[in-house]
């Protein structure tokens, strides 16, 4: 009897400990959103709307690799695709912007289907060899079509009203349309990963070959957390290009690529707050010696190398283990 009750009260408490955790991980982004509402007092605006955008990035991109175990060396693919799908909806066709944002997601998850069908097929650096040459052509697309404006991108993308409320020619209405859409895929995010389907993403991550023996179709599941995180990658590109007014080679450059993948490598693979300290952290640096541009790849390289060396798990992911070593005590 003894032993039976032990038995059933260790899945509640790790239940009860998983619950506490998902509270906790709300609780804390809740403040971060308060804390970007009041940003714009003590920063510039369009400082923080790049970072929520790169945020959004980010956590597309840790769906894939933090929580699926899938490296992308080319995500700006999808990211760029959405920037120059949304942008031209916007400008040539004259929808509003929450229509392009819905096209540039479509686009990318299009997009995204036809990479993944080939690179969920193959593991480790072959999957991200994948990405890389994929994003490579869609790189040489952008230069070549005549619609993205070759080198001088797409330029003037028009602002308007989102979702027939909010004037984003306002800036700080401007400011709330970019928050929104960040709120909206961070609960995105959070919900896949912490629904079945989610946990199934993970049981695949830690150990593919159990969970083909358990009779997981796994090329399916990844295949579907690569459609959805290169359709949030798209609707992040198309909010980027809208606050900036521009859709740009740099938005599917493999520099891109490497920079999101750095974030999430700061913050910390596998956390829901990581890819978010991430990208405030990254973008807050260039911002800041921007007067020095031509050092900044050489410190986001000391930025890696430092990171690799003394936090593995990354920032958050740091965190994270110093508290529950603490909880465990």
């Amino acid at each position: 009897m003894t032993s039976s009750t032990t038995t059933l009260a260790a899945p509640q408490s790790e239940r009860r400990m998983t619950q506490r955790r998902r509270m906790a991980e709300l609780g804390l982004f809740a403040a971060i959103v308060l804390m970007l509402l009041l940003a714009p007092l003590v920063m510039n605006p369009f400082v923080v709307m790049k970072i929520m955008c790169f945020a959004m990035f980010a956590l597309a991109l840790n769906l894939l690799m933090g929580f699926t175990g899938i490296v992308s060396f080319g995500h700006a693919m999808f990211f760029g695709s959405g920037a120059y799908a949304g942008g031209y909806a916007i400008k040539a066709l004259g929808w509003p912007l929450e229509a392009g944002i819905l096209l540039a997601a479509a686009s990318a998850a299009l997009l995204g289907l036809g990479t993944g069908v080939l690179a969920v097929r193959r593991h480790g650096i072959y999957t991200a060899m994948v990405t890389l040459a994929f994003a490579q052509m869609l790189l040489f697309l952008a230069i070549q079509a005549p619609f993205t404006g070759g080198e001088d991108g797409l330029q003037s993308i028009p602002r308007g009203y989102f979702l027939g409320l909010l004037d984003t020619r306002n800036e700080f209405q401007l400011f709330l349309a970019t928050l929104i859409l960040f709120v909206v895929v961070f609960l995105i995010v959070f919900r896949t990963v912490h629904s079945p389907f989610g946990q199934t993403l993970k049981a695949i991550r830690e150990n593919e070959t159990r969970a083909i023996s358990l009779g997981y179709r796994t090329n399916r599941y990844k295949l579907a957390a690569f459609v959805l995180s290169a359709a949030l990658s798209g609707a992040a590109g198309a909010m980027k290009a809208a606050v900036f007014e521009l859709a740009s080679l740099t938005d599917v450059s493999w520099h891109t690529s490497g920079e999101v993948v750095l974030m999430n490598l700061v913050g910390g693979i596998g956390t829901m707050l990581g890819p978010i300290a991430g990208a405030a952290m990254i973008i807050g640096i260039q911002e800041f010696l921007s007067g020095i541009e031509d050092w900044i790849l050489v410190i986001n390289g000391v930025i890696f190398v430092v990171v690799v060396i003394a936090f593995r798990k990354g920032i958050v992911g740091e965190i994270i283990g110093f508290l529950a070593r603490h909880e465990g005590r």
